[in-house]
């Protein structure tokens, strides 16, 4: 049976392959580090459990959600803790959607912005799901080297005019996966200028925006003045409350925007199960509590592992945010050849930078999560390991 021509012109999901891979190494019995796809190990607050269990007795949360924007418990708990959060107060009515996560949302903003010959401009390295889902709409991509020497923010001035004047989207992404950099709130300043001036939708990323470090919060892009007409930014409860599984976010800002996406995907899903957003309401009532706790938890971490390769010799910047590690392979290796040395010499597993774009070859991302009695211990034990190659 042959497939579509979109889907065989793109490669297998790089977490599809680690997981089968994953599944080998362990059915043959090796005692496997897993610092892979980046999966939060730290249980959810116990107020979103709760609240769960207490929505499923109402027999309205079994039926479609059939409201515009999604239940209003949970479009308002949005904007209560983004006004508190950011300083910004989103619209309501129009500026606020529900979304099944943020991986969804993403991908059919592509698909309800992008034609044949459009251009849509992404970060290299990156997450691919930016990329993919442009080409999937026919788009052409025009990826933005994310540098070292630039803090891993792409140069938009280094963009042809030709090239920005065919652009619909721009694609950015901090705290950055895989890089793990932050930016500040000038450089979020120059990208609203930059989709101004040539007319794009900016498509900020801002999933880890709770998991930042030693320093200022991670700023929101509709801190911008002018934002609100010229972006739109994506939020997710998984990493901030750890429910990956619940599949639960939500798209703010640029009224257009969101009416498109909201188009879109009145054709592909039927919104978020009811109960799990009023779960995620009472999650973002309950205060900071919980997201102080995660980010204490992945700093010691990150600070066990940056601190252990750096005395073994790696070349590793520390990440002003989210839960990766990207560090530098050893001189003469490739990616690939680095992450395949580590799992079957040291049984370590981690992803290499060049499944993120041609940007990332030369590094490895290590996700500072996994399912360990004591994750801390894992991680000094995966440094001896590494430091006997």
């Amino acid at each position: 049976m042959e497939q579509a021509q979109r889907l065989q012109a793109i490669p297998p999901y790089p977490f599809g392959e680690i997981a089968r891979l994953k599944e080998r190494a362990r059915a043959e019995g090796w005692d496997i580090i897993d610092f892979g796809i980046g999966d939060p190990d730290i249980p959810p607050p116990d107020c979103i459990k709760a609240a769960l269990v207490e929505a499923l007795s109402d027999p309205v949360v079994h039926q479609y959600d059939e409201t515009s924007w999604g239940f209003p418990e949970f479009v308002n708990a949005v904007g209560d803790w983004f006004g508190k959060r950011f300083g910004v107060a989103l619209d309501l009515s129009g500026g606020i959607k529900v979304t099944v996560g943020s991986k969804e949302a993403l991908a059919k903003t592509g698909w309800a912005f992008l034609d044949d010959g459009d251009v849509c401009l992404v970060p290299n390295p990156a997450y691919s799901v930016y990329k993919y889902n442009a080409l999937f709409a026919g788009a052409e991509v025009h990826e933005l080297p994310l540098a070292r020497e630039n803090g891993f923010l792409p140069d938009l001035d280094a963009v042809p005019a030709a090239v920005a004047n065919k652009a619909k989207l721009l694609f950015i992404n901090y705290p950055n996966n895989p890089t793990g950099a932050g930016a500040t709130l000038e450089f979020l300043k120059r990208a609203v200028d930059f989709a101004e001036k040539y007319d794009i939708l900016l498509c900020h990323d801002a999933a880890y925006s709770e998991v930042y470090f030693d320093g200022e919060p991670a700023p929101s892009v509709l801190q911008v003045d002018g934002a609100s007409s010229r972006a739109i930014e994506f939020h997710s409860l998984s990493k901030t409350f750890c429910v990956t599984g619940w599949r639960i976010g939500w798209v703010c800002g640029c009224r257009e925007g969101v009416a498109a996406l909201s188009r879109m995907k009145s054709y592909t899903d039927s919104n978020v199960f009811p109960a799990i957003q009023r779960a995620g309401a009472a999650a973002l009532a309950q205060g900071d509590a919980h997201t102080r706790m995660v980010r204490d938890v992945y700093k010691r971490r990150r600070d066990i592992l940056v601190d252990g390769l750096r005395s073994i010799g790696w070349d590793v910047d520390t990440p002003a945010g989210t839960f990766y590690v990207w560090a530098r392979v050893p001189k003469g290796k490739t990616s690939a050849e680095t992450a395949s040395l580590l799992l079957s010499e040291a049984r370590v597993i981690t992803i290499p930078g060049s499944a993120y774009g041609s940007e990332g070859e030369g590094f490895i991302r290590f996700a500072l999560t996994m399912n360990a009695p004591d994750v801390e211990a894992r991680i000094g034990e995966a440094v001896e390991r590494v430091a006997r190659l």
